[in-house]
């Protein structure tokens, strides 16, 4: 499972940053590495330089070997708080999808 990290121009990535986003997803992800390609994070401060309440966002993707990507998003006023949320959500996003494969 590769895992990608992307930002726009209001986030300053660094290693730092970038080794604990590609620790928490592999970590909530770890059981499905078998069945995912790819998994594609983006950061986002929507407010930019500004500050507001749940302005940070992570959107993370997930493509599933031979069927279509999923994809969960999560705001927050922390970038690890955004990025956290959006893993748990996609996790349940996977085991709910490929639950589903295994039934059928």
């Amino acid at each position: 499972m590769q895992v990608l990290i992307n930002s726009n121009n209001s986030i300053r990535m660094s290693e730092a940053l970038q080794q604990r986003c590609a620790a928490t997803v592999e970590g909530a992800l770890q059981r499905f590495s078998e069945q995912l390609t790819r998994v594609e994070v983006h950061l986002t401060d929507e407010n930019g330089e500004k500050s507001g309440a749940q302005d940070k966002r992570c959107q993370i993707e997930a493509r599933i070997k031979a069927r279509d990507p999923v994809s969960a998003s999560h705001k927050a006023d922390t970038l690890e708080i955004a990025l956290g949320g959006a893993a748990d959500k996609l996790e349940r996003v996977l085991e709910t999808t490929l639950g589903k494969l295994q039934r059928t």
